[in-house]
């Protein structure tokens, strides 16, 4: 089947250009148009989607080549543009960064060829004038497979110093398909492991992703960008579809959400729902009780650091995932989830399931994984491997049980996690679409538990 979808990647030369001012102003401006955008963003980042998701009033999504795979980058894009007019690509650090020592794997370069889509570079041009006409050659011309079609200067000073920069860009025959000038007041606010996330200050982000689609509209050449968009070609790919399982009872699959467990990838609720789950989100922060009926609980990432005094504090809902945990009943947690779980956090009483406790630390983890499964388990069988992330500034001691959930070989070799009854509790984000099974078998032990 062939498939065609209007598509462009924004990019950038490195971190903190301003690609995520543009991506999000782009895709919310394209929205006001009266356009349905399907907004992507590259690599394993939680917190990009849910600012493009309210630009766009669809659900932010990843791709991810290291962690699923370069051959489920296109379908799993494919999948979450279906109906939509256009989609918008937000890459990740540089145009050619990508997983460390595995060469142009998971960059935004590497997922632009996968996705055959033309490349807009986001260049902070504050401090330069004609550099810039050799810093952006340097980029069109690393890799001729990579399709660099134009340049949306970032953070000009003046007319005058646009003028330079048009001039030197002519002069290199690079399209200018927008200008920006300095304006903080598009900026959202950081902390220790990047933006804060849109559940925790919805209407400064509704204003802050208003702000950059009036900065966009205003300084950016719209026609000219929707055209490149267009001038995308067919993908010979299939949409990914998460593998329905029929089955008689629909277990009740608990999902951990609200501001302190923002991290999530959405094919992991759909490849629940698929595989015969009822998935039913709720907020450990303010719901004293799990869902009716749970039989299962997901509790993914997030900032429970940050939450750790309100998380404490619902000791009702503490109790109750400790009571459903000590029954054997199917528990998911990854990262935040696993802090959760633990004795303590920074001292403060969590939910007791693993005999752990969890503080914050200095240090940033931070990197791709190969891990294999060490311990049979509700997620996988002992000896399935796959992919994951990790992103943390706390440490969990121990960092495994007597049934360790995963052995890692990067970046040392180590063992991590716990295995316990039905608990799988780790610091690895990993994506489910790169395994199907792991839902299929979440599932089926909620049904049988």
């Amino acid at each position: 089947m062939v498939t065609s979808v209007p598509r462009l990647v924004v990019a950038a030369p490195s971190s903190g250009s301003g690609k995520t001012t543009v991506a999000t102003g782009l895709m919310a401006a394209l929205a006001a148009r009266g356009l349905a955008v399907s907004p992507h963003k590259v690599g394993p980042d939680y917190i990009d989607p849910g600012y493009h998701a309210l630009a766009t009033g669809r659900v932010g999504r990843n791709l991810d080549a290291y962690l699923c795979g370069a051959e489920l980058v296109a379908p799993l894009f494919l999948h979450g543009a279906r109906g939509c007019d256009i989609a918008v690509v937000e890459g990740v650090m540089g145009l050619y960064d990508g997983a460390a020592g595995e060469g142009e794997l998971a960059s935004t370069a590497h997922v632009a060829k996968l996705l055959r889509a033309p490349v807009v570079l986001v260049v902070d041009a504050a401090k330069q004038s004609r550099s810039v006409a050799a810093l952006v050659h340097g980029f069109a011309s690393f890799d001729p497979q990579v399709q660099v079609a134009g340049v949306i200067l970032n953070k000009v000073g003046s007319d005058r110093h646009e003028e330079l920069l048009r001039e030197a860009l002519d002069s290199a025959g690079m399209p200018v398909l927008g200008v920006l000038r300095r304006a903080p007041q598009v900026d959202t606010p950081s902390r220790h492991l990047g933006l804060v996330p849109v559940a925790e200050r919805r209407d400064q982000a509704l204003e802050a992703v208003a702000a950059m689609a009036a900065q966009v509209s205003a300084g950016c050449d719209m026609d000219a960008l929707v055209a490149l968009a267009r001038s995308a070609g067919a993908m010979a790919q299939t949409a990914w579809e998460a593998p329905v399982h029929p089955s008689g009872r629909r277990p009740v699959v608990a999902v951990a959400g609200g501001p302190a467990f923002t991290f999530s990838y959405a094919e992991h609720s759909e490849l629940l729902t698929a595989a015969g789950a009822e998935v039913v989100a709720f907020d450990p922060l303010r719901d004293e009780e799990l869902p009716e009926g749970t039989r299962g609980l997901v509790v993914g990432g997030g900032f429970p650091e940050v939450y750790a005094a309100e998380l404490s504090a619902n000791e009702p809902l503490r109790k109750a995932v400790a009571d459903l945990a000590a029954g054997g009943a199917p528990v998911a947690a990854e990262c935040a989830g696993l802090l959760y779980l633990c004795r303590e956090l920074d001292g403060m009483p969590m939910c007791g399931v693993l005999d752990a406790t969890a503080r914050m630390s200095e240090r940033l983890t931070l990197g791709y994984r190969d891990a294999v499964a060490v311990s049979d388990s509700v997620l996988a069988g002992a000896g399935t491997r796959m992919r994951g992330h990790e992103f943390h500034r706390t440490v969990v001691e121990p960092g495994a049980g007597a049934a360790p959930a995963w052995g890692v070989r990067a970046p040392e070799r180590r063992v991590e996690g716990f295995v316990q009854r039905g608990v799988h509790a780790s610091y690895l984000h990993t994506h489910w679409a790169s395994e199907p099974g792991v839902a299929r078998r979440f599932v089926e032990r909620c049904r049988t538990s």
